[in-house]
């Protein structure tokens, strides 16, 4: 079962932790989200919804996984036993598997891009400036053609399976501890290399200058969504995770880890990315989805060595996908797992094997079947708009409810001081912002967006 697997380590905890929060979500995601969302005013946000909602909600979720032991369902089950609290965890559980449906079709875009480096593809007949269009064209052709996607999406799957399938030490954490410290290197090194770039101080001043005059309610809203994409939170990654913390794990010094390292890797891809934008001069072609894969191989055509450096960084980029989509999965075959009382092979091969088919819907969502629509939407925007702004919110108001109202205050007191063997001087300011200040901030940003769904 996987409740009684553990971590091995305290550097596998917050590896693991933060190899969950800090893939695709941080990596891919947040540019985009800071660009479509007014630049630095949305950094702004951000940095608010994770100190003063995120990292509670965060400790919430650490503190019921931990403290029962079990997946994301049966935490609940185990804590209030004959009541309906469990739907909440049921609701998280299906928030990841359909994220995962269209985050491992991300993922499958990370690999293709590092086989079209180390093949020169992606490279040839590419002049030193002005390639933006090309590369868009690149990304373009690839999604119109149906099967290129489906193909390297299927592939992550295969990967995520065979990690999936070593367990939760031999698989999760040796992945997390071998990879994570490389990405945050390589990502120093981009950062600097973008910062030095003719007309780079353009980038740093939309990315870190706010201009408040851009605040509004979808700007909150987004950054209520990007928190829970990038902390992982409402999803039942950090329920799950949580139950593999040895007994000795600090629950509050490892959100402020996590959460802090989160904020490092937004910052580095941010300063990687728009003074690179602004440099290049590369403006419409890189709105939405494929702001990376624009905008990064534009940076590597600037570097000696270009293919070296974009096998390099796409490897790392199909990284922290695994440690996203891996994460994702891993939510969903505890619960599998719990609640048939499966092995953990079986539980593998009944969660990842309909991932074939699902992933390739939302893939083709987005070349042949575009014209497919869910509320306007393609089924990958759809995907990625209901999960982040309706179920994560959700989950979190109720996880928020259900730690902070329903359970005894002496649960999360015990989970923050490891049942009295260390001190925590921060348990009652965690209580009260679990109790009234995230649910309230994110029932608010909720119930806006809902009004602008019907309105």
């Amino acid at each position: 079962m996987g409740a009684k697997m553990q971590f091995a380590s305290k550097v596998g905890v917050v590896a693991a932790t933060l190899g969950s929060a800090v893939g695709l979500g941080t990596v891919w995601r947040f540019p985009n989200v800071v660009q479509d969302s007014g630049g630095s005013v949305f950094l702004v946000a951000y940095i608010v919804c994770v100190l003063l909602m995120g990292i509670p909600v965060m400790l919430a979720e650490f503190a019921l996984g931990r403290g029962s032991g079990e997946d994301a369902v049966g935490a609940f089950r185990k804590l209030t036993p004959g009541r309906k609290w469990w739907l909440v965890g049921a609701v998280a559980v299906i928030a990841s598997y359909l994220i995962l449906s269209f985050y491992i079709v991300v993922s499958g875009w990370t690999l293709e891009y590092m086989w079209m480096s180390i093949t020169g593809e992606l490279y040839e007949n590419a002049a030193v400036t002005g390639n933006a269009e090309r590369f868009a064209a690149i990304m373009d052709e690839s999604l119109q053609s149906g099967w290129r996607p489906v193909f390297w999406t299927s592939v992550m799957i295969i990967l995520n399976l065979v990690i999936l399938l070593r367990g939760v030490q031999k698989g999760i954490e040796r992945m997390s501890n071998l990879l994570m410290p490389l990405l945050f290197v390589i990502l120093v090194v981009f950062c600097c290399f973008s910062l030095s770039l003719p007309g780079a101080g353009e980038g740093v001043e939309f990315f870190l200058k706010p201009d408040f005059g851009k605040l509004d309610g979808n700007v909150l809203i987004n950054a209520v969504g990007q928190a829970f994409f990038s902390l992982s939170l409402g999803m039942g990654i950090l329920v799950t995770y949580a139950s593999y913390y040895p007994a000795s794990t600090r629950l509050g010094p490892t959100s402020f880890t996590v959460s802090g390292l989160v904020l490092v890797v937004a910052l580095l891809m941010g300063l990687i990315i728009f003074p690179a934008v602004k440099a290049f001069g590369i403006t419409g072609s890189t709105e939405g989805a494929t702001l990376v894969f624009v905008t990064l191989p534009e940076i590597f055509l600037q570097m000696d060595g270009t293919r070296i450096w974009s096998v390099f960084f796409f490897f790392l980029l199909v990284v922290a996908a695994l440690t996203s989509t891996v994460s994702l999965a891993e939510v969903n075959i505890a619960f599998v797992s719990g609640a048939f009382g499966w092995t953990r092979k079986k539980s593998c091969y009944a969660v990842l094997l309909p991932m074939f088919v699902l992933s390739a819907v939302c893939s083709l969502s987005l070349g042949p079947w575009s014209g497919i629509r869910v509320f306007g939407m393609t089924i990958f925007d759809a995907l990625d708009y209901f999960t982040s702004n309706i179920m994560l919110p959700l989950v979190a108001i109720f996880v928020c409810i259900y730690v902070g109202h329903v359970l005894p205050k002496s649960f999360l007191n015990g989970e923050m001081t490891n049942q009295g063997a260390v001190r925590s001087r921060i348990v009652s300011v965690v209580l009260f912002a679990i109790r009234y200040i995230a649910p309230l901030l994110v029932a608010a940003v909720l119930a806006n967006k809902i009004i602008e769904m019907f309105g």
